[in-house]
């Protein structure tokens, strides 16, 4: 089980500091730090690209006075490759703007098909005899990515420890391979976008604006129709169940047995309130069945769907 310096496990969910320095100043920023801690929250995420550094900046001066009590990853990778180099030069751009000479755990941020697997898992086993991470992680991999960067690390007398996938109620593809293959292989999956990008939270049926309106990435990956109805058809049933939306599509996916702690995240402290209020939530197995059926459940890897 992953734990804070002082042994403390990490807490079910985890708080994403992507906003910090971006669409959440720096006031905003540190009451959403505290509302988390607050609630019990131990575990934080940010990224080597975020908000231009900003974001780990941040985090580092919220957390300097109870650093022990703390799980601290951030991310490496997204931009110039997995390569040594650049691993080792953008993890010490990291360290400095955290104030910390160690981290509890080093994600690559994504992917890289020009970098062979042993010299990225090198310079990460060497991170972690030197002392300053403590686990490693891969983002955003396939399953069959994992492996085979799991079979490299192992050779070095190393391992990936978490995994951090897309998951949520209109994105359910990590249930064919990733949650799956995590669970036997003993990694820890922390699964980001558990709102669907913020369509969980059935505010764009309203209207409102968010990143599904402005940004054309997002709207891209939630642009189906169905996608629409199932956060129409998530926002009726919270509301028979007395709860918001956004809890409980967080609540759905932590409670996934494949599941860790999923990524949450916001702008302000008022924005974040429902997804903690997923911490409160116990859903027995036939809410959890009502809700997962408001979206397609994947195919099985083999589609023998009379195997399934």
């Amino acid at each position: 089980m992953l734990s804070t310096q002082n042994a403390t496990p990490i807490s079910p969910l985890c708080f994403g500091c992507m906003q910090f320095g971006g669409t959440a100043d720096e006031a905003n920023s540190r009451a959403m730090y505290d509302a988390c801690r607050t609630a019990g929250i131990n575990f934080f995420d940010t990224a080597h690209l975020y908000t231009g550094g900003v974001s780990e900046e941040f985090l580092g001066a919220f957390a300097a006075s109870e650093r022990d009590d703390l799980y601290i990853a951030t991310k490496a990778g997204y931009t110039g490759g997995s390569t040594a180099r650049n691993i080792f030069t953008t993890f010490d751009i990291s360290r400095q703007r955290l104030g910390m000479d160690m981290v509890d755990a080093l994600y690559l941020h994504r992917w890289d098909d020009n970098t062979p697997l042993e010299e990225t898992f090198e310079a990460l086993a060497t991170l972690q005899a030197d002392g300053k991470i403590r686990h490693i992680g891969v983002s955003n991999f396939a399953a069959w990515q994992v492996m085979k960067a799991q079979a490299v690390a192992q050779k070095l007398g190393t391992k990936i420890d978490m995994f951090q996938p897309m998951y949520s109620l209109v994105k359910r593809q990590a249930e064919v391979e990733i949650l799956p293959m995590a669970k036997a292989e003993g990694i820890a999956i922390v699964p980001y976008s558990p709102l669907g990008g913020g369509l969980l939270t059935g505010k764009y049926s309203t209207g409102a604006q968010g990143r599904l309106s402005t940004d054309e990435r997002y709207a891209a990956r939630y642009g189906q129709e169905w996608m629409y109805q199932t956060a129409a058809d998530l926002a009726a049933l919270a509301a028979e169940m007395g709860h918001a939306p956004a809890s409980l599509a967080v609540a759905w996916a932590a409670r996934h047995r494949g599941v860790t702690a999923p990524i949450i995240s916001a702008r302000n402290a008022e924005q974040l309130a429902p997804s903690l209020a997923a911490l409160k939530i116990s859903l027995s197995d036939e809410d959890y069945a009502r809700i997962a059926a408001l979206s397609p459940t994947p195919a099985p890897a083999t589609d023998r769907l009379e195997e399934a």
